[in-house]
């Protein structure tokens, strides 16, 4: 009885039809993600440190030089990750370096990793729980880049046009499933 199911076309439809929704949920869930961490330890800017290269020690100080950028790396915000859709922890910084430029620094990392994850500095406050989870789309937003893993230390670069100043919080963003992993509040040193 069992060898004349499968001699059916609607048998077999059934069968292909099984198989390409597991494909398509394998591909959009991606649940190898929850067993694999990816590490990255990159270099950080020093705080308070003068770069040798901005300071030439045969050139003297340039008196056009602008008054608002600093002659050292400065921390202008700092904040602790908390847990949203996965356990985060960590810290986040955006540092002024001395040459102008500014950068996200994710220090000691530790979340989930998932599909799709992004690094979003937004303008909405960070808050506990599940209420937290999806807020950080509902006001302004601006996509770093892709998460370069979900463990370690990385340091993302602020585009020129973005002020960092009109952002308040970074969230470790799920954009296929528009959740937040983790966030954490920035506040100004």
């Amino acid at each position: 009885m069992r060898a004349s199911i499968f001699r059916s076309p609607v048998a077999w439809a059934g069968l292909a039809t099984v198989v390409v929704v597991a494909v398509l949920a394998a591909y959009w869930f991606q649940p190898w993600k929850l067993f694999t961490d990816t590490y990255v330890d990159e270099a950080l800017p020093p705080a308070g440190v003068t770069p040798a290269a901005t300071t030439p020690m045969s050139t003297p100080q340039s008196p056009t030089a602008s008054a608002t950028t600093p002659a050292v790396n400065e921390i202008l915000a700092a904040g602790e990750f908390v847990t949203h859709e996965h356990e985060t922890t960590g810290s986040a910084e955006i540092v002024r370096l001395a040459n102008g430029r500014h950068q996200l620094v994710v220090k000691d990392l530790k979340t989930s990793n998932g599909p799709d994850l992004r690094v979003w500095l937004t303008d909405q406050p960070v808050t506990r729980g599940t209420a937290g989870w999806r807020v950080f789309d509902d006001g302004e937003w601006v996509e770093l880049a892709k998460l370069k893993g979900n463990k370690g230390n990385q340091v993302y670069e602020l585009p020129a046009s973005v002020d960092p100043r009109d952002f308040r919080s970074v969230s470790i963003w799920c954009k296929r499933f528009a959740v937040s992993f983790g966030a954490a509040d920035l506040t100004s040193t």
